[in-house]
């Protein structure tokens, strides 16, 4: 199986650290020690487990570690191959981890540091070339509230999430707990070591466990450069300086040619070493950057102290043609010395804003959220990762080759493996065509671009729908899709079958906004806890947990192609809460609208039932099926009460049945199920269908206008499936070349300012949520009908 890599970068990258998920048909594999990475008659060194398995043990997802070679300016492939290699090793990988006691050690080979059970520091001690960093040099994340409220850090647990000898994975879980009192916001934080190099990640996830909102007014990490127990407070890390040249803005900037200030500012990498001969490292180099385009630097000498500030306002006004999801640009703050240095990248900082960094003699600081720039307030139950790399260096390393790896953190190179894999693993609905038509893949491309950029630590990977909006449902503010019809997933099937690395990345930013901000993770309502939010206002603003709007096939997803095990928690979160949701009296009543949230749960269920081959998911799918059969036997078909005294069809809401029945059917097939999907589906062509071969929104005079729910295609698709009758397609084909006509570019327009979003222009994400599996199952089915 090849691992392909694109040409991306004009430098080598040596040993550089990449993963992918493989997904495997039933039965081919089941040793995940049995495997090699090789090319060019060498073996490089692999880290590997399941994320999912078969009934019959063999594996279904193997995810993938290995380091690779990636030339400069040109892709390559390496082959991965399921057996041993006896070719000679291409790197020798000294990544270690062991427990003592209350202390966790890992040695990378380049770094060294431990973690300690009972702290209140990130590190008990870290140690890179014969430099040792004490724990008080490590502070925070310290949280200041809105009313100016400091929150100590105590750090209670430490555990071993993943080792290997190319990854460390460690897990602190702890709480910033507000001076003189029990309340606290809990949080995570993960580590994580790579094999051979001097960086470390760290993730920063914060839960709001409070029961009101928590103004986040300023939440950062300091570095300190030295060990003296006065840096270490926490009043000092809000003012390691009286001099501070914030965003380049102070009149301390003069040009390359000019000698009167510490501090020098370029634009591009060319400028570079005129000005690191003008700034020596002899005594203390600062260095702040950020980048859209080229990256832009400045540079201080004699330790003067740098700030870089993302803002609403700064985002309004740069221009910035990028995806953001793979790439906007990069945030860093470098501070070396004599000995050694230290930069910090914040991942993805733009799309977070607000964000900043510093550098000064002292050390550096990372501001995850700054004080006084723009206001963040997590509501309860809320939750967020933010992420930023730790890079110790050399004295002598070059802000090139530092801004180098700052680049290369925010867009990875990535393995990217064959559409082909994907469909003949048999992990995912039946997508794939051997043949394809331009106009279609063009206009599944543009959906999946068109959607609206929403910048904002609390909105990055979700956007707000304009039909909610405008109907009112957020009483005046926007209302947030949260991720609806299963977005993310969306997002993963658009990758697998076409390859466009973007789709992946999408996906990867989508699915961890689900799993930080749409899902509860604190309450006392067992009805609401760790569910997943309707759209609403402000993302969970009196939002409710309903059946229909909770979505776990994207969560397994990203838990595949990241092995996080936060995903695949949230997902089984879920499928708990819905079944609480199914055990309320509102669920047994017969009804079309109950029949359009209990379908929405038997996907849910049937999806984790595959996922975990556990039958306590399917156990309240038999109560769902006569749910169904009570429906069509009280009305004599699929009818919706809509007002008092009549009761219609709703295409939407039957196909939204179809779909759900189909899924338990592939995996319980019984005869009952599929002679009810064939009688609904005839009902809704025959009364359903107009003149002009669409169908119609509603059975109503008032509401009878053209449909354009694609949810139809997927009914008519699976009873094709079920028939191979070729006039389920038939009658669907005006509906398929109306829904796969539009195509275009990109998506580039204004930006505007929303509460505490900055907002790109573009479509809502439900749109291809919804319409992916729909129009791409029909197109496969036409194709293999010879329709198309």
């Amino acid at each position: 199986m090849e691992l392909f890599f694109e040409e991306l970068y004009s430098v080598d990258r040596i040993a550089e650290h990449t993963s992918v998920a493989i997904p495997f048909k039933k039965g081919v594999f089941k040793n995940v020690s049995d495997i090699s990475v090789v090319r060019n008659d060498l073996s490089y060194p692999v880290q590997a487990h399941a994320t999912a398995k078969y009934n019959d043990g063999s594996v279904k997802w193997l995810f993938l570690r290995t380091v690779v070679d990636l030339p400069k300016s040109n892709s390559t492939a390496y082959e991965f191959v399921m057996e041993k290699s006896n070719l000679p090793m291409a790197y020798t990988m000294a990544n270690t981890v062991k427990s003592e006691g209350d202390c966790i050690c890992v040695d990378t080979g380049a770094i060294s540091f431990t973690v300690k059970n009972a702290s209140d520091s990130i590190f008990s001690s870290l140690t890179y070339l014969d430099k040792t960093y004490e724990a008080n040099q490590f502070v925070g994340p310290i949280l200041k509230d809105g009313e100016d409220k400091l929150y100590d850090v105590k750090i209670n647990e430490w555990a071993i999430l993943e080792e290997g000898p190319l990854v460390t994975i460690l897990l602190g879980k702890g709480s910033n707990i507000l001076h003189d009192s029990d309340e606290h916001l809990d949080f995570e934080v993960k580590l994580t070591a790579y094999a051979n190099k001097s960086y470390i990640e760290v993730a920063y996830y914060i839960i709001n466990t409070t029961k009101h909102p928590v103004h986040l007014k300023d939440l950062r990490f300091r570095i300190n450069a030295f060990v003296n127990q006065n840096i270490a407070t926490l009043e000092s890390i809000y003012s390691p300086s009286k001099v501070i040249d914030s965003t380049g803005c102070g009149d301390l900037i003069v040009n390359l040619d000019g000698q009167t200030g510490p501090v020098y500012h370029t634009v591009g990498i060319k400028d570079l070493p005129q000005i690191e001969e003008m700034a020596p490292v002899s005594d203390v180099r600062t260095c702040v950057a950020t980048s859209n385009y080229k990256t832009d630097f400045y540079i201080g000498k004699d330790g003067h102290a740098l700030e870089q500030v993302i803002d609403a306002q700064y985002l309004l006004l740069e221009a910035n043609e990028h995806f953001a999801e793979v790439f906007y640009g990069t945030l860093f703050a470098d501070r070396t010395d004599s000995h050694s240095g230290i930069c910090a990248t914040i991942y993805q900082a733009q799309q977070n804003y607000p964000k900043a960094v510093l550098a000064d003699r002292n050390g550096l600081s990372v501001m995850l959220v700054p004080e006084n720039v723009d206001k963040v307030v997590m509501l309860s139950g809320m939750a967020r990762e933010q992420k930023f790399l730790l890079h110790f260096h050399s004295a002598d390393e070059t802000i090139k080759d530092i801004d180098n790896r700052s680049l290369i953190y925010q867009m990875p190179d990535r393995a990217l493996i064959a559409p082909s894999v994907y469909c003949e693993s048999n992990t995912m609905p039946d997508i794939f065509t051997k043949k394809y038509v331009p106009e279609v893949e063009r206009c599944l491309v543009s959906k999946a671009d068109g959607h609206a950029r929403c910048y904002g630590m609390l909105n990055w990977g979700d956007a707000p729908d304009p039909g909610y909006t405008q109907q009112g449902r957020g009483n005046g503010d926007l209302v947030w899709t949260n991720n609806e019809y299963d977005y993310p997933h969306a997002c993963a099937l658009a990758y697998a079958r076409s390859g466009i690395r973007r789709f992946l990345d999408y996906h990867l930013v989508a699915a961890r906004h689900q799993i930080d901000v749409d899902i509860c993770h604190y309450s006392d309502d067992p009805l609401i806890m760790g569910g997943q939010w309707e759209h609403t206002a402000g993302h969970c603003k009196n939002g409710t947990m309903v059946c229909s709007h909770e979505w776990v096939e994207g969560l397994l997803d990203y838990y595949h192609f990241t092995a996080d095990p936060k995903a695949y928690e949230c997902a089984i979160s879920i499928g708990h809460n819905i079944l609480r949701l199914l055990d309320t009296p509102l669920f047994h009543q017969k009804g079309g609208i109950n029949a359009r949230e209990t379908g929405w749960a038997m996907r849910t269920l049937v999806a984790l039932y595959i996922e975990t081959n556990d039958e306590f998911w399917l156990n309240k799918c038999n109560w769902i099926i006569g749910h169904f059969e009570t429906w069509e036997e009280e009305y004599g078909h699929w009818l919706s009460p809509y007002t008092d005294n009549t009761a219609i069809r709703v295409p939407f809401m039957i196909s939204v049945a179809v779909g759900s029945l189909m899924r338990y059917y592939r995996v319980r097939p019984e005869e009952r199920i599929k002679a009810m999907i064939l009688r609904a589906v005839d009902d809704l062509i025959e009364h359903t269908t107009l003149p002009c071969g669409l169908f119609l929104y509603k059975q109503l005079p008032t509401l009878n206008r053209l449909g354009n729910n694609p949810l139809i295609l997927e009914a008519l698709a699976i009873c094709y499936e079920l028939t191979y009758d070729r006039k389920y397609l038939e009658i669907g084909m005006p509906t398929f070349e109306a829904l796969s006509k539009h195509s275009f570019g990109g998506n580039v327009g204004p930006k505007k300012i929303f509460g505490d979003a900055v907002i790109s222009s573009g479509a809502g994400t439900k749109g291809f949520g919804q319409s992916f599996i729909p129009i791409t199952t029909f197109y496969t089915a036409a194709v293999k009908a010879e329709l198309i």
